[in-house]
């Protein structure tokens, strides 16, 4: 039932005397027509209250037209129980019985049901439910605390920077990278405005050379710079980032997702800069801001107390640098890696520039990794196929010579080898044109070794050296002389008989044979 409070109650009843209808009251004070009715019922009937004093059996008081105050109409409250008041629960003497139900999972409600059924419980559902609430409430969650040995771990993760002005003149956060010892709380922080796999790469490394070493693990969340594909059991490491780690001898160790805790070091790390170090500034530059992190770490942060471990960092940083893995004598080749199809020319295209990728078959796809001033090709094992210097401009074809399907200059050593195979002063007339002629050149020597077909090699070869001597070697001449000096080599005449040949009267009379066979078919048609 809608209870009104007292003073709008007084409002209505009021109204009601003035004469005022329901709907005006339902307009005035928002009172549905239907309880403006029901408390009019319980005006009029007498001996019944209309509000919370309906427990003393009274009428309500009537609405106040003077300056007294109404009578009251809220009761008092109830008085607290004595200190001496049983608080046990009813539930206590089946304890061991309902902690051993809730273990299994069961309700509250079917527990009530077994007690009141086996146990001969005469309490009210309600004590069995707070009872159970109560054994149901989740103790606080306890944490691991994880040590690990000097050079063994280290922790990275991307935080938010300070305010800093960019090259549009607008204050924006950049990333703040953040890489944590986890045996000394030594940190590297580096506020950068790009995060992605180049950057992230990039700032392992600086994070490796400013420690002095490296750890012999990383672990960082799940971020696409570093894990493409998530996994419990095997998680797919983005191939830049993997391959900038094996050239430092590190493995990188995922968190599970969802689970920050596990790089809490790191974390902690991140807030202690952000809270101490970046509250409140902001900077002119993304250089002003790693100046002053570098400033900061050395001043203030490398020689605090650890807050759990109660020793220096710089001290326990000191003890760690012995443990950590030396670093390479070359950096790492930061790259780009990208995946191509191979076209009809067994090319790739890349960045603009087309590369010669054989032995990969057409239309198969390959892994390119491009460097800096270098491309290269892969197989999808990992096995590399070819390695290009690097285009510097569009369109530009960067190829060898064996890797085209026809090549000028391949063509014209083939075509002065059989040149030699005639004689030493056809090769010699071969490459005099070649030289004078350049590139048309390859016409007349293809012409000159096509002349074996007709002309016996010692008279071409004869004939060669003869017009050398005179000054007038061409093509045209080698040829004209050849077909007024020399007697084309003769051609076998076709013979009509032979004893491996039928005469023509057989197959004539096998047609005429042939040609009188009848046929019919079923229908009784006669046919050829």
């Amino acid at each position: 039932m809608n209870v009104l409070k007292s003073h709008k109650r007084i409002s209505v009843l009021a109204l009601l005397e003035s004469g005022v209808g329901q709907r005006e009251i339902e307009r005035r004070l928002g009172v549905s027509p239907k309880t403006t009715r029901r408390y009019q019922r319980l005006a009029n009937s007498p001996g019944v209250a209309t509000g919370s004093g309906a427990a003393d059996g009274q009428t309500p008081p009537p609405p106040a037209t003077g300056s007294e105050p109404p009578a009251s109409q809220t009761p008092a409250p109830r008085p607290p129980a004595p200190a001496s008041a049983s608080t046990t629960s009813a539930c206590e003497a089946h304890r061991s019985w309902i902690e051993s139900q809730v273990l299994i999972g069961r309700n509250a409600v079917a527990i009530y049901q077994d007690l009141v059924e086996s146990h001969g419980f005469a309490h009210r559902y309600n004590s069995v439910k707070r009872f159970v609430a109560r054994l149901k409430s989740r103790a606080p969650e306890r944490f691991d605390v994880l040590e690990f040995a000097p050079g063994e771990e280290a922790q990275v993760d991307y935080g938010e920077g300070a305010p800093t002005l960019d090259h549009r003149g607008r204050y924006r956060k950049p990333a703040l990278f953040v890489m944590t010892l986890k045996y000394s709380g030594k940190s590297f922080r580096k506020a950068m405005w790009k995060t992605d796999q180049e950057s992230w790469s990039r700032a392992h490394e600086e994070a490796f050379r400013a420690f002095g070493g490296c750890p012999r693990y990383v672990v960082l969340d799940n971020l696409k710079q570093g894990v493409i594909k998530p996994d419990l059991y095997e998680p797919e490491l983005n191939p830049v980032y993997a391959a900038m780690l094996a050239h430092y001898g590190v493995v990188a160790d995922p968190c599970r997702v969802a689970d920050p805790d596990r790089k809490g070091t790191v974390e902690s790390a991140i807030g202690h800069t952000q809270g101490t170090a970046l509250k409140g500034r902001r900077f002119e530059s993304i250089e002003a801001q790693n100046a002053w992190l570098a400033h900061w770490e050395e001043r203030w942060a490398a020689p605090r107390i650890h807050g759990r471990k109660k020793r220096q960092v710089l001290e326990m940083f000191r003890e760690e640098q012995a443990s950590l893995k030396p670093l390479p004598a070359e950096g790492f080749r930061c790259f780009r890696q990208v995946v191509r199809t191979v076209d009809d020319g067994g090319l790739v295209q890349v960045e603009g520039s087309y590369y010669a990728a054989l032995p990969a078959p057409p239309h198969g796809e390959v892994i390119v990794r491009v460097y800096e001033r270098e491309v290269e090709i892969l197989d999808r094992a990992g096995e590399v196929l070819r390695r290009h210097a690097k285009s510097l401009r569009k369109g530009a074809f960067v190829m060898e010579g064996d890797d085209r399907t026809f090549n000028p200059s391949r063509e014209t050593a083939r075509l002065l080898a059989r040149l030699e195979a005639i004689g030493p002063a056809t090769a010699q007339a071969g490459r005099e044109l070649f030289a004078r002629l350049g590139r048309p050149g390859s016409r007349a020597i293809y012409g000159l070794a096509n002349l074996v077909r007709k002309y016996p090699c010692a008279d071409i070869e004869a004939v060669c050296a003869r017009l050398m001597q005179a000054g007038s070697l061409s093509y045209a001449a080698v040829k004209r002389v050849l077909e007024r000096q020399v007697r084309p080599a003769e051609t076998v005449p076709l013979t009509q008989a032979h004893p491996a040949i039928r005469d023509l009267t057989e197959y004539q009379t096998l047609w005429e044979a042939l040609s009188q066979v009848h046929h019919e078919d079923p229908d009784g048609n006669v046919y050829h």
